[in-house]
């Protein structure tokens, strides 16, 4: 008689469809991209953790490591939609969520060219490096296209601090944002060969694992930025080379918030020269020593004082009372009838002199392109001006301290803050109007800019704002002074006055054009290694 087997009770939990394991790998990498935008959003201010920006791109790099060019782009999308979606929330600050969504959007398609990319490259040896520059390649990209560029959210300017910031005095924001990325990617790359290690037959351990090629590699770029952000730290150089000005920045508030922050006219004028007159009062009471001069902002003159004179009184009112010259931010018209804003140099005998024309215009805010087409999506296209953009850089002579100019979204651009230091400025000055944004993350989002642009030309950067965050800026990066939002405030302070320039200065675009070619010649590697390998399997 044959033995027989019992039966199995059947097992009271359901077999897994072999499609839906198939559906929840492909969403893995999905949440890796989305978590990695949203982690690289938070590692930027108003919150200062730099630190998760790594993290962010070994997140990214997993994601799109051994996909394929069309799943790149996908997962580059979904990680540009949740790291600019919230980092440029304050773009809808009263006009809604379309133009905000609209930019966030248009900015994430770049990204996920970069997405695309990456996914190309990661197929070849040490793709970390390639990877990486593939996406400074992207970030060039965005920071002249379209319509002049958009260069906000680049990810150095999500590092004020920390110990990649000293990489911004040898290459600029290129390179300071490169070694974050490669250091990112570096990490992403250790995780997959220690994964793999560990499948493989036999399984490496110990020295074995240590002397593996790929670990070693990997390593290297995980650790080599750090590396050199603590090598470059020390040549962070902030002491007088010309001797101190002495520097007041003035804000003096704005009546409202928003787009119509100067709808009440003079208001934005008068309460600039109040709060002048104030620091004359101390100035003669002996409460506090004279300055060198005076920093006003962006706009701090809301009517052109060269056609109105009351304007052009009251500023000479404040300029005498403080008794050295002022610089004004003030909307005016041009000789040539063309709408301009401009800085000007006033000095308290003979008034308006030098000025400087902001060169790098803001796109849908103070010029309009298409204008037509864009009115069919939202009428407040027509609240955007119509200025005419400068032509060259300008360096006030402040009573003897150069003074470099770049107003308000002009810090965002490498070569205009570049000229003002090639010029001849000795320090550098912001001036800027965040009214318009209220409240929102904009104007912290900006002043690590100006942290950034410190260090990376060895400058202290002055950013005096009609209604906050003004501050002074020491050279490395750190703030020594700030006041708040909406408040009427002075800041004064004695600040270095620098000559010698920085590597980042002298070599200019150099570091960014070579880590394009980077990127660019990995992508043609791994065409040619595609090209290749199809060929060998005809």
């Amino acid at each position: 008689m044959t033995a027989t087997a019992p039966p199995v009770a059947p097992s009271d939990e359901p077999a897994e469809h072999p499609g839906r394991r198939s559906h929840l790998r492909r969403l893995v990498p999905l949440a890796l991209a989305v978590i990695a935008g949203l982690l690289l959003y938070v590692s930027f201010p108003p919150r200062e953790l730099p630190w998760l920006a790594p993290i962010s791109f070994a997140l990214f790099g997993l994601a799109v490591h051994g996909r394929r060019l069309r799943a790149g782009f996908g997962l580059g999308l979904a990680f540009g939609l949740a790291y600019l979606v919230p980092l440029l929330s304050w773009t809808g600050v009263d006009v809604g969520p379309l133009p905000w969504l609209a930019l966030a959007a248009a900015e994430a398609l770049l990204v996920s060219l970069a997405g695309m990319g990456i996914a190309y490259v990661a197929r070849l040896p040490l793709w970390p490096l390639w990877a990486g520059g593939v996406w400074i390649a992207s970030e060039a990209l965005r920071a002249r296209a379209p319509f002049g560029g958009f260069p906000w959210g680049k990810v150095a300017f999500g590092q004020p601090s920390g110990v990649f910031l000293p990489l911004a005095s040898w290459g600029g924001t290129p390179l300071l944002g490169f070694g974050v990325v490669l250091c990112g990617f570096g990490l992403g790359s250790l995780v997959l060969r220690v994964r793999k290690a560990r499948h493989e037959v036999p399984p490496l351990k110990g020295a074995a694992f240590l002397k593996d090629k790929g670990v070693a590699a990997a390593a290297a770029f995980t650790v080599a930025p750090v590396v050199a952000g603590a090598v470059a730290m020390p040549f962070v150089a902030t002491g007088a080379e010309a001797g101190t000005a002495r520097v007041a920045l003035i804000q003096g508030n704005v009546p409202r918030m928003g787009l119509d922050f100067n709808a009440q006219r003079r208001a934005v004028l008068d309460y600039h020269v109040r709060e002048t007159m104030k620091l004359a009062a101390k100035i003669k009471s002996g409460e506090v020593k004279r300055p060198d001069l005076v920093l006003w902002p962006e706009n701090s003159s809301d009517i052109d004082p060269y056609v109105n004179q009351d304007a052009y009184d009251e500023i000479t009112k404040a300029a005498q009372a403080v008794g050295v010259p002022i610089s004004v931010g003030a909307v005016v018209t041009a000789k040539d009838g063309t709408p301009r804003n401009r800085l000007i140099q006033w000095d308290p005998k003979t008034g308006p002199g030098a000025v400087y024309d902001k060169r790098h215009l803001q796109p849908f805010g103070e010029y309009m392109p298409y204008r037509s087409f864009f009115r069919i999506f939202s009428k407040d296209v027509d609240r955007a001006g119509n200025f005419v953009p400068g032509k060259k850089p300008v360096v006030f002579d402040m009573a003897g301290t150069k003074i470099g100019n770049i107003t308000c979204y002009e810090a965002a651009f490498d070569d205009t803050v570049r000229d003002q230091v090639r010029e001849g400025a000795q320090i550098l000055s912001v001036p800027s109007n965040n009214a318009t944004f209220e409240r929102s993350q904009m104007t912290y989002q900006q002043l690590a800019m100006d942290r950034v642009r410190a260090v990376e030309h060895g400058r202290s950067v002055m950013v005096p704002v009609t209604s906050g965050v003004s501050a002074v800026i020491r050279a490395d990066g750190s703030i020594e002074q700030q006041t708040g939002m909406f408040e009427p405030a002075t800041l004064l302070a004695d600040v270095p006055k620098r000559t010698s320039q920085t590597l980042a200065t002298r070599v200019g675009a150099w570091p960014e054009t070579l880590l394009v070619v980077i990127g660019v010649g990995g992508l043609g590697w791994a065409f040619t290694r595609s090209r290749a390998g199809r060929r060998s399997e005809g």
